[in-house]
């Protein structure tokens, strides 16, 4: 018997570990796709959209090392110089922790500003924390790569 109880317990905590890996796997998923989503607000100029998915306290350190809060980055969107046709990341990692994950990965960027075309690649650090059941974009951060 004692055996038996045992075995319920092992499996138990087995199937408990299984049930958080595939939670994670899930919180993992939502949040590349909360980073896709953003991409696309960008490319529509969709500073609501954006601004729905940023921390209050986001900060934000541009490939150029401007930094900006929130308010200056969401201003930069809406900027009427800025057009980008494309925006697309590639090679995302996610590291989840138990309210937070660290996303990792390059983006190809192509559009106007100022009039003049544009084709940038670089690399970016996003911090996402959970809050309210949300996930919410706390810093970003870009670097230039070449071609």
């Amino acid at each position: 018997m004692k055996a038996v109880k045992v075995f319920v317990a092992l499996a138990l905590m087995i199937l408990a570990g299984y049930a958080q890996v595939s939670s994670f796997d899930s919180e993992k998923a939502r949040v590349l796709s909360l980073e896709n989503a953003w991409n696309e607000a960008e490319k529509h100029k969709d500073a609501k959209a954006i601004d729905g998915l940023l921390a209050p306290t986001f900060s934000y350190t541009d490939s150029d090392g401007t930094f900006m809060n929130k308010e200056q980055y969401l201003l930069s969107i809406r900027e009427a110089g800025y057009r980008p046709d494309q925006i697309v990341n590639d090679s995302m990692k996610v590291q989840a922790y138990e309210h937070a994950a660290v996303v990792t990965g390059t983006y190809r960027e192509k559009g106007t500003e100022k009039g003049k075309a544009y084709s940038r690649r670089g690399r970016f650090t996003d911090m996402w924390v959970q809050e309210k059941g949300g996930w919410l974009c706390a810093a970003s951060h870009e670097t230039l790569i070449g071609r």
